[in-house]
This record gives structure tokens, sequence and C-alpha cells, in this order.
């Protein structure tokens, strides 16, 4: 199931993006499970902690799949 996080701002780099999902706990677990080539953005493995993810992407991780949205502001 795919499931999304907004973002305000026009991108969110990787390591935020999986602790904003709640997928790591910290910016160092992120960089580690990044550079082991455990995150696929867009279908394609990705080591780059600073990609960035802008609406309409997606990342997985640990059999999770998570898409970017825009940030609705009401």
């Amino acid at each position: 199931m795919e499931e999304t996080i907004p973002i305000r701002d026009e991108f969110i780099k990787l390591g935020q993006a999986l602790k904003l999902a709640g997928l790591v706990g910290s910016g160092v677990e992120a960089k580690i499970v990044i550079t082991e080539e455990q995150v696929k953005v867009n279908g394609e493995t990705e080591i780059r902690r600073g990609r960035k993810l802008y609406p309409d992407d997606t990342f997985e991780f640990d059999g999770n799949l998570i898409k970017v949205v825009k940030k609705n502001e009401d």
C-alpha cells in the first residue's frame, strides 16, 4: 500500500523524507540504509542521501512505498 508525505517546500532531501515518514529514527540511520543500497527512488536504487525528492516522486524502504505530495495551503 502506498502512503504519502506532504511537503511544504519545492523539494525534500531523501534522508529527511525517510525520517519524516518514520522509517528511520535519525539522519545517521538514514545515511546507513541509503549507502547500503536499501532505498529506491522512483524504482531505482539510490545511494545519495541528499537526493532531492519532488511532489509525485516515490521512495521505497523496508517494504514501504511512500509518495511525496505537495502540502495543501489552506
